[in-house]
């Protein structure tokens, strides 16, 4: 089966009434006016060995000029264009390895190009993709019956992403608060949510999520969340009222907040706080979630649970998936059409994520994240830890957070050079790693000398 070569010398814009008959015309006849013939490509799309990169691939700076005239300026993107991975490995049009400490945010649980995620991939889409939820499907099915067995939980909702997840979690705290007191005149409303935190960028998640300036452009956001100090008991006591707080929204480990965990104590508090006032504790599991701390689910080492999980980031392996997991208490409160999503839980998309849950479900699999996670964290101590902008390293599993004393993004920057991919958190000095869960350790090595080569940039930013 042959590949396929596409040659990039045409420009990228061209008048639209020039585009559209263009268009037209190629589609009817082919583009020398000939009917075009069917061709069958196989998945690889490769340029002939004898071409040339200027030939195969755009430059980077070519998509990057055009990012800039088509794409809305919501994201202050890297300059690199990436083109393919391979395990823990990225590449870019010019053929440039970065080692990928950053797994897409903490998506890319299996690396990339997994082959058993790719198989599931492949053999679904040639099956069946989309049906929307007006039908069954075995793959959805299978998924939420494989969630519910390895967790707290007894139903799954499904949605698109992380952010799509806490919004129905929003939702179904609201409408379990009416039911369950269905004589009030005022139902329970409010929310709880606590400093660092991050939930999502739609309006009801965007309310939940403390910083301001996510917030301000956009007010206003949905009212009636509070939010407590992280951590502290003592304040938060007094902020959680029957009839008045439907819920409390908080994430065991903080990952856009600066990697942050909680104590036990604190999560036992919240547990008995949120059981004595009726409200439900909703747990924020779509970064730290599904292994990425070395246990299945991050509230497991606090033996602490929720009456609402939601979940997304790794679940689908780079697919867009969101998911709360609920109590049948609290399932039970909702009814036909309280709530959908038409792609939510497609067939391809649950397929994936049956492969990587699978993955990551196995005991070996999560003892070798325990096991990296105090690697990681030990080189990084004795490399980086005595370094005078180094003020602490902190995490669990391969979530690992190094909080600096000045901003990171200049060490970022010299990382991405050198061909490490990291990220930054907290108030943008803290540099967050969370590599692929099948990182080795002498990928891990290879991050943290590269890290000590550009850690001294931190000195040249302060004296400038």
């Amino acid at each position: 089966m042959a590949s396929l070569y596409v040659s990039l010398k045409t420009p990228l814009f061209q008048p639209s009434c020039i585009r559209r008959r263009q268009q037209a015309a190629a589609a009817a006849f082919g583009i020398n006016g000939r009917r075009a013939p069917t061709v069958c490509m196989s998945l690889g799309v490769e340029a002939p060995e004898n071409a040339t990169k200027s030939e195969g691939f755009l430059k980077g700076k070519e998509v990057m000029e055009t990012d800039a005239r088509v794409i809305v300026g919501t994201y202050a993107r890297s300059p690199v264009v990436l083109e393919s991975g391979k395990g823990c490995k990225l590449y870019d049009v010019e053929g440039r390895e970065y080692l990928d400490l950053s797994s897409g945010i903490a998506v890319n649980a299996l690396g990339h190009g997994d082959e058993d995620w790719l198989k599931a991939v492949v053999e679904q889409a040639g099956t069946l993709t989309h049906v929307s939820n007006l039908y069954y499907s075995m793959p959805q099915v299978e998924l939420a019956k494989r969630l519910v067995a390895s967790s707290f939980a007894d139903r799954v909702f499904f949605a698109n992403s992380g952010t799509e997840a806490n919004e129905a979690a929003i939702k179904f705290a609201r409408k379990f608060q009416r039911h369950s007191h269905p004589d009030a005149k005022e139902p329970a409303t409010e929310f709880i949510s606590f400093t660092n935190c991050f939930h999502g960028r739609t309006m009801g998640a965007l309310a939940l999520t403390s910083k301001e300036h996510y917030r301000t452009p956009f007010q206003p956001v949905m009212p009636g969340v509070t939010f407590a100090e992280y951590g502290n008991i003592q304040a938060t006591k007094d902020l959680i009222k029957r009839g008045k707080t439907a819920a409390v929204f908080v994430e065991p480990i903080q990952g856009e907040g600066g990697i942050y965990s909680a104590t036990k104590e604190f999560l036992q508090f919240l547990r008995q706080a949120c059981d004595d006032a009726g409200a439900l504790l909703i747990f924020d599991e779509v970064q730290c979630g599904l292994g990425r701390t070395g246990s299945l689910w991050a509230h497991e080492a606090y033996g602490v649970f929720p009456d609402i999980m939601t979940l997304a980031k790794p679940l689908a392996g780079g697919l867009p998936i969101g998911a709360a997991l609920l109590t049948e208490r609290v399932a039970s409160s909702m009814a036909y059409g309280d709530h959908g999503s038409t792609f939510a839980g497609s067939p391809l998309v649950c397929n994936a994520a049956l492969a990587v849950l699978n993955k990551i479900s196995n005991p070996n699999f999560l003892n070798s994240v325990s096991r990296k996670g105090l690697y990681l964290k030990d080189i990084l101590e004795q490399k980086l830890g005595k370094n005078s902008h180094v003020k602490e390293v902190r995490g669990f599993g391969l979530i690992v957070g190094i909080e600096l004393d000045v901003p990171a993004t200049p060490f970022v920057d010299a990382c991405r050079n050198s061909g490490l991919l990291v990220l930054t958190a907290g108030k943008g000095n803290v540099v967050r790693l969370v590599p692929p869960l099948i990182i080795t350790e002498q990928e891990l090595d290879h991050a943290v000398d590269i890290m000590c080569q550009a850690i001294p940039v931190l000195d040249v930013n302060v004296s400038n």
